[in-house]
């Protein structure tokens, strides 16, 4: 069991990012991506009309930022096999399969908050 403090995830608390290095960092980055993208693709209920209405982001925003992050690195990605890697099967199956018409109240808060 160890002593207290004596845990790995206790000898990080004690750490500041500045004390990380840069390729744990990057490690730990990409774990806490890829628990979200599968937290996602275990809640299709959640639809991506209430991802943008409670945090301005959703599995869109997700694909167009992985695409972005390949072009940084030079690697070519078109969006729809970006979407597929956040979605885990293409945009139009999800589509088909989980997302539900947006009803006026999401459409509603939608536009509220583009400000339109």
């Amino acid at each position: 069991m160890g002593l207290p403090g004596d845990r790995p995830i206790d000898r990080m608390r004690n750490q500041t990012m500045t004390e990380i290095d840069a390729n744990t960092r990057t490690e730990l980055e990409a774990a806490a991506f890829r628990t979200l993208v599968q937290h996602l693709r275990d809640k299709p209920e959640v639809q991506n009309i209430d991802l943008m209405n409670l945090a301005d982001f959703c599995r869109n925003c997700l694909s167009k930022w992985y695409k972005a992050a390949a072009e940084d690195k030079g690697i070519e990605l078109d969006y729809d096999a970006a979407r597929e890697i956040v979605y885990g099967m293409p945009y139009a199956e999800w589509k088909t399969k989980y997302q539900a018409e947006a009803t006026p109240e999401q459409k509603a808060a939608f536009d509220a908050k583009q400000g339109g």
